[in-house]
């Protein structure tokens, strides 16, 4: 379906909590079989912290430290993941046998984000010829808090579309449901192209458990895609993601969280 066009804008209040992208490719053994020396090189400055994880369960109470030296001795008792850091640990890199992934905290524009996934993909595709990618996902996770925006008395009815407030829609439901949860897959161009999105109403315990509403979309396509096309994929999600969030949401509420035209880069 085609998602109504929109103005792109940033917020002065962001609702977004985190922003990741996962790019799947198929497996490459060497990635758990010796430590991503060179890959590590080429991704040092920005990402300066390492740590390796295995997918090996140990009893509780087990020391990391003997953990990690069993881990390294098990050479098939599970997918090692490979993660790095930024200095600020604001910014997360995930290096396993089948996929490259980067999960951001404090995501303020598309462009930003874009080069900091650049650097390691390219990095991945010169350490290990990568051929292709057969998943390409770019989720945003927002949570909007009324209280955040002086919306405190306001109706989510008043705030959100009517496709996206289910049983918050009726005037006489509005202010009695406590949670609330709904998922759908929706076809987006360009073609082979999804979102699933999932939204709802949760409590949060950080904020005295004040109700508030999330939406967590995923956007990807599971077409087979040549590196040099990744990023050209990832810009038309980002596209459809921005135009996602904005149709689910009311003038009102758009207003609220201080809109203003894009700045040059």
């Amino acid at each position: 379906m085609a998602i109504p066009d929109a103005p792109r804008v940033i917020y002065d209040k962001n609702p977004l909590q985190e922003v990741i992208s996962q790019l799947r490719f198929p497996p490459v053994l060497r990635i758990d079989a010796e430590p991503p020396v060179a890959f590590q090189e080429l991704v040092r400055v920005d990402y300066p912290f390492y740590e390796l994880k295995s997918a090996v369960q140990f009893p509780s109470g087990l020391p990391p430290e003997i953990a990690q030296m069993v881990s390294a001795d098990l050479p098939f008792a599970g997918q090692r993941s490979h993660e790095f850091a930024s200095q600020d640990r604001a910014w997360n890199l995930k290096l396993n046998r089948e996929s490259l992934a980067l999960t951001c905290a404090t995501y303020t524009r598309w462009e930003d984000f874009r080069g900091r996934l650049a650097g390691p993909f390219q990095a991945l595709v010169a350490q290990y010829q990568t051929p292709f990618c057969t998943r390409i996902g770019l989720r945003y996770r927002d949570v909007i808090r009324r209280s955040r925006l002086d919306l405190q008395d306001v109706p989510w009815n008043q705030l959100l579309k009517p496709w996206v407030t289910g049983a918050l829609a009726p005037v006489e439901t509005v202010d009695d449901v406590e949670n609330m949860q709904a998922m759908a897959i929706i076809r987006l161009p360009p073609e082979a192209s999804k979102t699933q999105v999932g939204f709802g109403l949760a409590q949060d315990p950080t904020q005295n458990n004040e109700i508030v509403f999330f939406i967590d979309a995923d956007f990807f396509t599971e077409q087979q895609t040549d590196p040099t096309d990744v990023f050209q994929r990832l810009d038309a999600l980002h596209k459809q993601a921005q135009l996602l969030f904005r149709w689910c949401i009311t003038d009102r509420l758009h207003q609220a969280m201080g809109p203003h035209p894009l700045p040059a880069v």
